[in-house]
């Protein structure tokens, strides 16, 4: 039976599209300028695979004979962030963006959020999530208020001490908000943002859970499900596709773990689609401008993809892309309206460095359908294949 894993490495954009300078983005290459900021990219496996295909990066040449079609994917949908880029890549878009708040929620949602939950309200602003819990960390335990803040992206998010709100009580503050947040005011997540520590040494643990908007139907998960294909979620796919269409939902707190629990599956389901989100490269290093620890968490990726390969059978698709860039060369800490990477590599088959030409995200969604035999979506669904079973 053919398998399929598409890896979503989260924020790893290929430079901006052509409508970048109409979010604030131009100049952002997510690859192209981490390689130069650290001197070269030093990612030997994917450079084999067919990396520096994809566009010109310092460190890591063409390869003319690569064995993963190559390609960069541009974004349909309004927007650049994670739910519009995973949902477009299974063939759900969006043309009109999710609502954002850049001057914090209005009455008419925080209001009956704080009646709801019993609870006050401190920030409701947009800010950095590792800055705003050094600010208001204290003054939360103090009061046991909620930390509410947002950013560029379409999110409402929650942040609380493990200590002072237990986390199902956080948990059930989310999805009050979800509850809340409909109509006009449709963000596309809400988000659990815990933390522990002391005033001045606060630090977000792992236990973040996304709450999203569900996508519509069809979509290429429900074309695949209904062609008697099981779908694996790994890492916050989950949560990203609010569990719809997601039959084996797997969180990870790392990308150690994501790694880790994707390579077990590939060992052990006959059939299916294995769909993985590794986020560090955004939540940890792209929304800190850090790029050289951006590029030490591509390299840890690197090492483990001979793994990857070492499992795959005669037959499986194995598709690398990102769903937005988040470059952390550039004065923002937010995420940059960029092309998705794209390498697609079929296991026993040499492409011998072809270039999947003005490919558009909802490829990834389309190719993979067809590759498990999935009913043809017709022009009910955007996208083409990238390559033929």
């Amino acid at each position: 039976m053919p398998r399929a894993c598409v890896i979503v490495l989260d924020a790893v954009g290929a430079g901006e599209l052509p409508d970048a300078e109409d979010y604030g983005d131009e100049g952002s290459n997510t690859l192209g300028n981490v390689a130069v900021a650290v001197g070269g990219l030093d990612l030997p496996n994917l450079e084999a695979l067919g990396l520096g295909n994809v566009l010109p990066l310092e460190g890591c040449p063409p390869q003319p004979g690569a064995p993963a079609v190559a390609g960069r994917l541009t974004e349909r949908s309004k927007g650049k962030d994670t739910t519009t880029g995973h949902w477009e890549l299974m063939g759900v878009l969006t043309p009109t963006a999710f609502p954002t708040y850049p001057h914090g929620f209005p009455d008419e949602v925080i209001d009956p959020f704080m009646n709801r939950t019993g609870r006050g309200v401190l920030g409701n602003k947009p800010a950095s999530g590792t800055e705003i819990i050094q600010e208001l960390g204290e003054e939360h335990q103090e009061t046991g208020k909620w930390i509410v803040y947002t950013s560029a992206d379409s999110v409402f998010q929650i942040a609380a001490h493990e200590e002072t709100v237990t986390l199902e009580e956080l948990y059930d503050g989310c999805r009050v908000a979800r509850e809340i947040l409909t109509g006009r005011h449709a963000v596309g997540r809400v988000i659990a943002r815990p933390f522990i520590g002391e005033p001045g040494n606060y630090e977000r643990t792992p236990n973040r859970h996304d709450f999203s908007l569900e996508p519509s139907r069809p979509n290429y998960l429900s074309h695949l499900r209904d062609a008697g294909n099981t779908v694996y979620g790994v890492g916050k796919i989950g949560d990203i596709f609010a569990g719809c269409d997601i039959d084996d939902s797997r969180p990870t707190k790392s990308n150690v773990e994501g790694i880790a629990k994707t390579i077990e599956l590939l060992q052990a389901i006959e059939r299916g689609l294995v769909f993985v989100n590794l986020v560090e490269t955004d939540m940890l290093w792209g929304h800190r401008n850090d790029p050289v620890n951006f590029h030490r968490c591509l390299q840890d990726f690197d090492r483990r993809l001979p793994d990857i390969l070492e499992v795959l059978e005669p037959g499986d698709l194995l598709v690398l892309t990102s769903d937005h860039g988040c470059d952390p060369t550039t004065p923002s800490t937010d995420h940059s309206r960029e092309y998705a990477l794209l390498l697609a590599y079929a296991a026993g088959r040499n492409p011998a460095g072809r270039i999947h030409e003005e490919g558009e995200f909802a490829d990834i969604g389309c190719t993979v359908n067809a590759w498990l035999g999935g009913k043809s979506p017709g022009r009910r669904l955007p996208g083409r294949p990238i390559i033929g079973h």
